[in-house]
């Protein structure tokens, strides 16, 4: 399943590459010969390479279930045991996330050291970012997205350093009490330390990985909001292998559409056509997201049951619930530790998430790659707008910061925000 599901982002992007090259009513491939073709040839390799560097570097590989060890106090410890080299990295390349140990590559026996850190935080997205690189090779359009690229980075790395800024700094808490404290350390492992962790959390929850080397619930309320908005910018910083190039230029439909209604042209993008097929099955696949993450979000945050899973209550009690759905519906699985969702009520209800977040976008956009195939292919023209300059770059970043900001930023007030602004004014009382 790790496999298959890597492989089939891959074919979707693959589809709608050939949309944009084909030429009235062309075909777009064919699925099973795209998912073999990236298991076989792409995934199994890499993951072979990579799980014997990791077996290099001290991480198990074994079927055993465990081994006997003693304690120093002399008592006898089981030690739970699996091929977890393998595990890792179709986990990571495959942009996956699911570990073998409950605390994911917090473990020693996932992530040891430091340059396993390193290897396996780049491996999350390297794959991602080559789906991007493939597809402007497959549509013939390498300029146009080198610019999505560029908009990509550029999200990613103003979450990162935010991220970093936040946990790079003494809790408020820790400096009323007059603990020397000079960075976040709550939640982390001391072998990375606050500035690996906080590159980590950028990295996963840009990517729709969701693993982990530290705790996100022990974010600050700010470090948490970014990995939250992130996942609520639709996974695409680079995303998931296929899948986060294919809502990128779902987001570079949009972003022409405006640009074209600003001159009043007819939009194109890749040599196509751009009319109100398009744009309405964009807009399906960009807004089942929110209604996704903050529906179920509005509904548990005053159903009793659904209360029953918190631990904290407050405004992170409503961002433990805010993330459990926003994780859930961008296929990420990293959770804030407060949340108990083993429960009927929330195994139902983030399985429709993981559902609608999954396939609603993927049927949205094979649906564009069909309409866009029929058209025929335009060459530029005097009035085309670049698309693969600053310009088209800036109008990219202004949509998706549009589209996430407006719809997500009222929850992230009532959540993150506010607790931030709690810890503030908490100690502002001490003194």
């Amino acid at each position: 399943q790790n496999f298959v599901s890597a492989a089939t982002g891959a074919t979707i992007a693959a589809a709608l590459a050939r949309a944009f090259v084909a030429n009235r009513g062309e075909g777009v491939g064919n699925f099973w010969a795209d998912l073999i073709r990236t298991t076989l040839y792409v995934l199994l390799p890499l993951c072979i390479v990579l799980s014997i560097v990791l077996v290099a570097l001290g991480l198990p590989q074994t079927l055993a279930a465990s081994v006997d060890a003693t304690t120093l106090e002399g008592a006898p410890q089981k030690i739970a045991l699996f091929a977890t080299a393998s595990q890792e990295a179709i986990k990571q390349l495959g942009i996956n996330g699911g570990g073998v140990f409950n605390v994911n590559s917090a473990h020693p026996f996932e992530n040891p050291t430091p340059l396993t850190n390193l290897i396996t935080a780049v491996s999350i997205n390297v794959l991602g970012w080559a789906a991007f690189f493939a597809f402007g090779r497959s549509a013939m359009a390498r300029k146009d997205i080198r610019a999505l690229v560029a908009a990509a980075l550029i999200l990613l790395s103003a979450g990162a350093a935010a991220i970093y800024a936040t946990e790079t700094q003494a809790p408020p808490a820790l400096v009323a009490a007059g603990v020397d404290a000079s960075v976040n350390m709550e939640g982390k492992e001391v072998r990375f330390g606050a500035p690996s962790t906080a590159t980590w959390a950028a990295m996963t929850t840009g990517a729709s990985n969701g693993s982990v080397n530290g705790m996100h619930s022990s974010l600050m309320p700010l470090g948490g909001a970014v990995t939250l908005f992130l996942m609520q910018l639709g996974e695409i910083l680079p995303g998931g292998i296929g899948s986060g190039i294919a809502i990128m230029v779902v987001m570079a439909l949009l972003a022409v559409f405006v640009a074209g209604l600003m001159v009043g042209r007819t939009p194109e993008y890749l040599g196509k056509k751009v009319e109100a097929r398009e744009i309405q099955l964009a807009m399906l696949a960009v807004l089942v997201i929110p209604l996704s993450m903050l529906g179920f979000s509005g509904v548990a945050a005053v159903l009793p049951e659904a209360l029953k899973g918190l631990m904290h209550a407050g405004p992170h009690g409503l961002s433990e619930i805010l993330y459990g759905y926003t994780s859930a519906t961008a296929n990420n699985g990293s959770a804030f530790g407060g949340l108990t969702a083993n429960a009927p009520w929330w195994n139902t209800t983030l399985g429709i998430s993981m559902m609608l977040g999954r396939f609603a976008p993927i049927v949205a956009v094979l649906a564009i790659a069909g309409a866009l195939a029929a058209k025929p292919k335009l060459a530029p023209s005097a009035g085309t707008l670049p698309t693969d300059g600053g310009l088209f770059i800036g109008l990219l970043i202004g949509v998706i910061l549009i589209l996430g900001g407006l719809q997500f930023f009222p929850a992230l007030a009532l959540g993150p925000i506010v607790e931030h602004f709690q810890a503030l004014a908490a100690v502002a009382s001490v003194h």
